[in-house]
């Protein structure tokens, strides 16, 4: 089975399927960007998000007193939709709210909401956070409950002081009488709270902002950084078992039989329980009272697999099979006239890249708590699908989904890792929760997948081939492109297929060449093979490899024309200003072509659109030992209007780290036999701080609505650093991680 039909079949262990799926509306912010689009531009064009003949009922995302709440002391507390595992929503979300409540942002607090109807995203129709779209999607939705909460505190200073609320106004927390009196919020709540919600709203122009656009300290950082932040592994409850599962060592696999006699000798274990997987699988499932006593039980189990008819993928074999596949017609994704193939120029570039599985690894591993009573259950998770998830847990109880609380948890980062639309582990928490139910057993029990669990039972960025052939002038002008790209599709056989697959194409696989800014005549085709490895969109998605591709292929054609590399840029992306504004900005701050380089370094630039965002890098890098190192990054970052500016700085410096990571020796998830041969940090390889350089990051300013920023940092830093190997050595690498 495919990792694919491994997904498409989770309806079968959980009982939600596609058809619920398309009824809740489940779409992507990581592959559908333009039906995002489509949908805050509708939203901006009618202030306050209502128009003439729009009806009078406001929509529960509308809703102000689901979000907002005021205690006697002015305090404002905002409830959140989104998770925040590091993307910094829980401060640049109620600075929303903040700007237009006129609130005192000293005393503003924030919560994550837990699942509920109130709290889908108005895009999505879902309750989610993907696809960098959480500022995007929320931009007009805070704004309008902070600026209706404002109204309604109007309205309850009108009736206390008799006085006309147009002779009203409001300031840092306060409303302000013409007479001089300054009743705080605080006073104000429990009237407020009363009024009827305005239907349309007057918001602020730019101009106005006094919170919006200005660096912010962010709200949980206190907490986070003296370790009293409560994240889902730290959930604690009296009578709580620890749940550690034993995977098949094959995607798909199935228990054939087992002795539990040795793992139930181990103190403070209860039971092993064999339970269904994801797609069909079986596993086992080890309840203790402990952590540490699960774990070593499970070392001590007797187990034997069936694997019978069982697709084993192999790294190689498949390199193989990409590579046969790339030579053969695949599906046409756009045609363009002057292939290569026949054509008479002065220059030709043939290429192969090569893009392996990665792991997400996130900090934090993945974990939930279940508490299921028969008749209702409650879940503590940190999840980035809540609606989806919290389907997926009903399904498996045999529960409607609202009689599932879901408790949204700070989560230790995710990288589309938390955002499974099989709802893989938990699903596997629910599974065993219902089987203690069934046998009496009842009080919360914690899943807990190590990182060892999560590197070797998927998901992954799905490995790519790409094949490329361009035929050019010699003066860096293009004469034709033949563009094919080989590798699994994320979203077939899921309930993603119908928005994301086009004419037998994943767009998530294409991103970043099918829509690419250079104005290249690019045939392209695409292949997706079926192969037994489950996969999953992975920070920036199908720019994870697409940007490595066009970017160094761009600075290739610019060497090959003798051209400077930004100047060929700005040739190519005239008509892009954002873009030539990211890069003049990236450039002028740099000082690449005005200052002098230590001996030993050279420059490398990239420039890149995902998710709405242009950044391009400029790169510092001299080879050491052999194998490059960066030592200064300047970051030209075309966002729109940066909410917040330190979040905008810190997505940045993490995400392009995250992207050395892609470039360094063992960055890469192989199989043999069908088993992942990587276990953890040993021995798959993530950037650490002696990988990390001096980051300089600078925002064009704009008063546009924002656009995506938690992946875009991504894609570029790959590219940016190959190219300075070719100017340093000459030769130009093909592929992720680095081979030099």
């Amino acid at each position: 089975m495919s990792g694919n039909d491994e997904a498409a079949s989770g309806e079968a262990a959980s009982g939600v399927g596609r058809r619920l799926f398309l009824k809740m509306g489940l779409s992507s912010g990581f592959a559908l960007y333009a039906v995002g689009a489509g949908a805050q531009d509708g939203a901006a064009s009618a202030p306050g998000g209502s128009g003439p003949g729009a009806p009078m009922a406001l929509k529960p995302f509308q809703q102000p007193l689901a979000f907002v709440a005021i205690d006697a002391q002015g305090v404002v507390t905002v409830k959140i939709g989104k998770i925040d595992f590091g993307q910094g929503v829980q401060t640049a979300l109620p600075m929303l709210v903040a700007e237009e409540m006129d609130a005192d942002w000293s005393r503003i607090r924030c919560e994550l909401a837990p699942a509920g109807e109130a709290y889908k995203d108005p895009f999505f129709q879902i309750q989610m956070v993907g696809g960098s779209t959480s500022m995007k999607a929320s931009w007009m939705q805070y704004r309008e409950i902070g600026a209706r909460m404002r109204a309604m505190l109007l309205a309850a200073a009108s009736k206390r002081t008799g006085v006309p609320v147009p002779q009203l106004r409001t300031e840092n927390g306060k409303v302000i009488v013409p007479d001089g009196q300054r009743l705080d919020y605080g006073v104000l709540a429990a009237g407020a709270m009363n009024e009827p919600v305005p239907a349309t709203v007057q918001l602020k122009q730019p101009a106005q902002f006094t919170l919006i656009g200005k660096p912010m300290d962010r709200l949980d950082a206190r907490a986070k950084s003296s370790g009293r932040q409560d994240f889902g592994i730290d959930f604690q409850q009296a009578g709580l078992r620890t749940v550690v599962m034993l995977h098949p060592p094959v995607f798909g696999g199935r228990v054939a039989g087992f002795d539990p006699a040795p793992a139930l000798a181990v103190p403070g274990v209860e039971e092993v329980i064999q339970v269904p997987l994801v797609g069909g699988a079986s596993g086992l499932a080890i309840v203790a009272d402990g952590f540490w006593p699960a774990r070593k039980a499970r070392e001590l189990l007797k187990v034997d697999w069936d694997l019978s008819g069982l697709d084993r993928a192999d790294s190689a074999a498949l390199l193989a099979q990409y590579r046969e596949l790339a030579g053969k017609p695949g599906v046409v994704v756009q045609k363009a006239e002057g292939a290569p193939t026949g054509l008479k120029s002065a220059g030709t570039i043939s290429a192969e890249y090569v893009f392996p599985y990665l792991a997400h690894t996130p900090m934090e591993p993945l974990n939930c708590s279940i508490d299921f009573r028969g008749d209702s259950a409650t879940v503590w998770v940190g999840s980035q699908f809540q609606t989806v998830d919290q389907a997926q847990v009903a399904g498996v109880l045999g529960l409607r989904p609202d009689q599932v609380v879901l408790n949204t948890m700070t989560a230790g980062g995710g990288f589309g890792r938390r955002a499974t639309p099989s709802s893989d582990y938990l699903v596997e928490a629910a599974q065993v929760a219902k089987a203690r139910f069934s046998a009496g057993k009842k009080g919360p029990i914690k899943m807990i997948w190590t990182r060892e669990d999560d590197v070797r039972g998927g998901y992954y960025r799905p490995m790519h081939l790409h094949r490329v052939e361009i035929a050019h002038d010699g003066k860096g002008n293009v004469l034709g492109w033949k563009h094919v790209i080989v590798g699994q599709s994320i979203t077939m056989g899921t309930p993603f297929e119908a928005f994301t697959v086009k004419n037998g194409a994943d767009t998530t696989m294409t991103e970043g060449v099918a829509e690419s800014a250079y104005p290249f005549p690019i045939a392209l085709e695409v292949h997706h093979p079926k192969v037994n490895v489950p996969v999953l969109w992975w920070r920036s998605v199908g720019h994870t490899h697409t940007a490595f591709v066009m970017e160094t292929l761009v600075d290739e054609l610019a060497r090959a024309g003798g051209v400077d590399p930004v100047a060929y840029r700005r040739k190519l992306l005239a008509k892009h200003e954002r873009h030539l504004a990211a890069l003049d900005l990236a450039v002028a701050r740099s000082g690449y072509g005005k200052s002098r380089l230590e001996k030993g370094r050279a420059w490398g630039v990239a420039v890149h659109e995902s998710f709405g965002t242009v950044v391009a890098y400029v790169v510092e890098v001299s080879m050491r030992d052999g194998r490059p190192r960066v030592h200064r990054v300047t970051a030209g970052v075309h966002c729109n209007l940066a909410v917040n500016p330190r979040t905008i700085e810190a997505q940045v410096q993490g995400a392009l780290v995250m992207g050395i990571g892609m470039t360094l020796p063992g960055a890469e998830i192989t199989l043999k036999e069908g088993e992942v041969q990587q276990s953890n940090w040993h021995d798959y390889r993530i950037a650490t701080h002696v990988d990390a350089p001096q980051v300089d990051v600078f925002i064009v300013p704009s008063a546009e609505p924002p656009t995506g920023m938690g992946e875009c940092g991504v894609p570029p830093i790959a590219p940016a650093m190959a190219n300075a190997v070719a100017a340093l050595t000459g030769r130009r690498l093909r592929g992720l991680p680095f081979q030099v």
